[in-house]
């Protein structure tokens, strides 16, 4: 049953609204409160359209901005089309972003750019832009969806770890430094998602990765294939991690950080405070299958030599 409060009459805008977590926290928003305003971006106008329709008809109000987050004026556009639609924006939801996978040694210099750009450049400009505005009407919150990987870095994932890690300092020093303005800034930090990350990996890998049957990581690549069936029993819907952005939205005093992972909390705690490097190091390896890469390689050089 649709709630009058806390969030009544405010105006969300969520990035990366079109799938996966930010469709599902822009139509749990629609269905629970009574005249919250959406502000959906993303860059697929399509599905954009279809998740502010569903969102419509719950009853929520709702205007669309198709965004791509990697250019800078069309970030800043999008803010101020909210701004001159509602005259205010009370929460911010840095939803979008993407993983780029694979070994940094053969990742192409403009997909790091691209990463970065997405996952950290175009989040920053939008709250750079919305910050005056947050100010001026006496406060907001900032909700900056990050990731387990922004705690722990993977093999493979280097780049988007680097990309998280990243978002998870801005918002430290964003917390310290706009609490004077009574403006809120918490990070989210979701473990394996039941969402099209893993397809876009997949795409991401393919178009940036050259022959990856014959490079030196080949059977670590064999290995990812299979990654999203082994975290699969452990995923988490678009829905589970919504309703606890939801929280981050509503709590009185919001945390600085809410994971939203099984067991997630634990994890990181024996990751990064107990367990030594070395067997943290290993564990990702096995995991990852960069164990096998020493193996592989060492028998294909073998091999080479003994060809004549």
């Amino acid at each position: 049953m649709p709630q009058t409060s806390p969030l009544a009459g405010q105006v969300v805008l969520i990035t990366g609204a079109s799938a996966g977590i930010g469709a599902g926290l822009a139509q749990v928003l629609a269905d629970r409160y009574i005249g919250v305003h959406l502000v959906l971006a993303a860059r697929n106008v399509g599905k954009l359209a279809h998740v502010a329709e569903q969102c419509s008809k719950a009853g929520a109000e709702v205007i669309t901005v198709p965004t791509d987050m990697a250019q800078i004026d069309q970030v800043q556009a999008l803010a101020k089309t909210a701004l001159d639609r509602f005259g205010r924006v009370d929460i911010l939801v840095n939803n979008a972003g993407y993983g780029q996978m694979g070994p940094i040694e053969l990742i192409p210099p403009e997909a790091v750019q691209r990463q970065l750009q997405v996952n950290v450049l175009g989040a920053i400009a939008l709250i750079q832009a919305l910050i005056p505005a947050m100010r001026d009407q006496g406060g907001g919150r900032i909700i900056n969806v990050s990731s387990l990987a922004g705690k722990i870095a993977f093999p493979f994932g280097g780049l988007y770890s680097a990309s998280k890690f990243a978002l998870e300092a801005v918002s430290d020093s964003l917390r310290r430094e706009l609490t004077p303005f009574n403006i809120r800034v918490s990070v989210i930090e979701p473990g394996p998602v039941s969402t099209e990350f893993f397809d876009v990996v997949d795409k991401e890998i393919d178009h940036t990765i050259v022959d990856p049957e014959h490079s030196p990581y080949r059977v670590a690549f064999k290995k990812l294939e299979d990654l999203e069936k082994q975290t699969s029993s452990r995923a988490w819907t678009s829905e589970q991690v919504a309703i606890v952005i939801l929280k981050a939205m509503t709590d009185r005093n919001p945390r600085p950080r809410y994971v939203a992972a099984t067991s997630g909390d634990f994890l990181l705690f024996m990751m990064t405070k107990v367990l030594p490097t070395s067997l943290v190091d290993k564990f990702w390896q096995r995991f990852y299958g960069i164990d096998l890469v020493a193996k592989d390689w060492q028998s294909r050089k073998k091999s080479a030599k003994l060809d004549p």
